[in-house]
């Protein structure tokens, strides 16, 4: 069995010890696979020095998170696109929109979500969104760009049955967390009308922890619990799972 954590922030963890730890804990669960988001450009050199100590399992993204999309983002854009240059990358992200903590910001986030699938599409390589609160606005803009080049994966899905379909048809696979475990977020309800061959999974680690660690910190081990829920909600087994939605993520990354 072979399973694939296609967004963590594993790399926030900064003592040595915890972090190897963590990682075995992983490869415990047969979790072999971690794919790294990038959110500002501080985060750029843990994801470097993750990836350099675990080249064989560790993959980097390079994005803005749209929380950190402020006045003289433009700047920080550039110095993000700049250090794509001399690293793999395999992946935009996360990028998005987010209009939970900040409404204002609005115009700057759909520029900046607007560039950086630019980049994408100049690269060939996919995108990863960070949507909350903003379905319509992250649509209206997909649709805008939408192409034959335009592809990814709408990171932590939480929407309804429709929104899964517009994403799907837009070509986009869904993220699954931690929220699928959780009893009355109607996740479960929605993925019945999904098929398991447009799902991947995740952990957004160390956020959005599964049950049983619900409100604790997150990490890329209990990426097995989200396995065994999708696996009841399908009615097939977590080595089926771990098989299609780790196909899902080569097709994806092409790695």
């Amino acid at each position: 069995m072979l399973l694939t954590d296609t967004h963590t922030h594993l790399y926030y963890e900064t003592d040595a010890d915890q972090l190897d730890a963590k990682m075995q804990r992983c490869f415990d669960q047969q979790i072999t696979r971690l794919f790294l988001p990038n959110v500002d450009l501080s985060s750029i050199p843990m994801i470097d020095a993750l990836v350099n100590k675990y080249p064989e399992n560790c993959f980097a993204m390079a994005g803005l998170h749209p929380c950190d999309v402020k006045e003289g983002f433009e700047l920080v854009l550039d110095e993000i696109c700049e250090s794509i240059v001399d690293r793999n990358i395999y992946a935009i992200g996360e990028i998005g929109i987010d209009l939970h903590w900040d409404k204002t910001t609005l115009d700057i986030q759909k520029i900046a979500f607007a560039e950086q699938i630019k980049w994408a599409k100049d690269l060939g390589l996919p995108i990863v969104i960070h949507c909350r609160e903003a379905f319509d606005e992250v649509f209206e803009v997909l649709e805008k760009e939408k192409d034959d080049q335009l592809r990814g994966i709408l990171h932590c899905f939480t929407g309804n049955a429709e929104q899964a379909q517009q994403a799907i048809d837009l070509g986009f696979y869904l993220g699954i967390g931690g929220v699928v475990t959780y009893k009355k977020a109607g996740l479960d309800e929605v993925l019945l009308s999904v098929p398991l061959n447009k799902l991947v999974l995740e952990t957004d680690s160390p956020y959005l922890a599964p049950v049983p660690f619900r409100g604790k910190p997150n990490e890329s081990s209990y990426l097995i619990h989200v396995a065994e829920r999708v696996a009841e909600i399908y009615g097939t087994s977590v080595e089926e799972v771990a098989a299609v939605t780790t196909a899902n993520s080569i097709q994806i990354f092409n790695i």
